[in-house]
């Protein structure tokens, strides 16, 4: 007599919410950080819209060698051994923006993923192995991210040219 059997594996992919946007949210450990730190002129905003998206928007500047705005999320260090990526639901406006992590929030370097916006909303996966390692826009030579922890997070416009800048987003996790 044959038996067939079936296995069935279910795989559960369990996520960690590290921002979820509303209209309620409290966005004070969110904070610009713009060229204007070494004498530029770009300037970001960062708000909760009506919709209840976190909104980071503004100007980038290149006058006084400026050309970068960016918006970071410090938090207490989590262990986030058990994740392999970030997961991030947004709508940018068709430009091409960094997302950035630091394993603590004192860390001088930042792990960035640069990634380009549609202008529709979307959700980006970052795996943490592809965040390579750089400090005031150059690369380091050492590992790519590990994600064992992590105490910020970012984003970044600096593309090197004068111009406006909107990015939404509603929710990141990770994976």
């Amino acid at each position: 007599m044959r038996y067939a059997f079936l296995f069935l594996l279910v795989i559960s992919y369990q996520t960690m919410t590290i921002f979820d946007f509303n209209s309620e949210s409290n966005i004070q450990n969110w904070r610009i950080v713009d060229d204007v730190v070494m004498g530029g002129r770009s300037n970001g905003n960062f708000k909760i819209n009506t919709d209840g998206h976190g909104e980071f928007s503004g100007y980038v500047s290149l006058e006084n060698n400026g050309g970068f705005s960016s918006v970071r999320y410090n938090f207490e260090t989590i262990n986030s051994s058990g994740y392999t990526s970030f997961k991030i639901r947004l709508k940018g406006d068709g430009k091409p923006f960094q997302f950035r992590v630091k394993s603590t929030s004192s860390q001088r370097y930042s792990y960035i993923y640069e990634f380009q916006t549609s202008g529709e909303w979307e959700t980006i996966s970052i795996p943490f192995n592809q965040m390579s390692p750089s400090f005031r826009g150059y690369q380091l030579n050492q590992p790519n991210f590990n994600g064992k922890q992590m105490g910020e997070i970012a984003f970044l416009i600096g593309n090197k040219k004068e111009q406006a800048f909107k990015l939404l987003i509603d929710k990141i996790e990770l994976k």
